[in-house]
């Protein structure tokens, strides 16, 4: 899985639990996203959680 490559928000486990309180595994993916980027040497795509895209972390290409 990707993580973003700002705060490195991934995955998360735990536990689903039904209604009759039996437990499975679970996981929670963060919403990541592949964007274009400006950096120095030019635009470069990253992963990015769209978190620190709307916080305006990222200044797109």
């Amino acid at each position: 899985m990707a993580k973003c490559d700002i705060c490195g928000k991934g995955v998360h486990f735990g536990n689903a639990v039904s209604h009759s309180h039996r437990r499975s595994n679970k996981m929670w993916k963060s919403n990541i996203k592949s964007v274009r980027v400006k950096t120095a040497g030019g635009a470069k795509t990253v992963h990015v959680c769209t978190s620190c895209l709307r916080s305006g972390k990222v200044e797109r290409a």
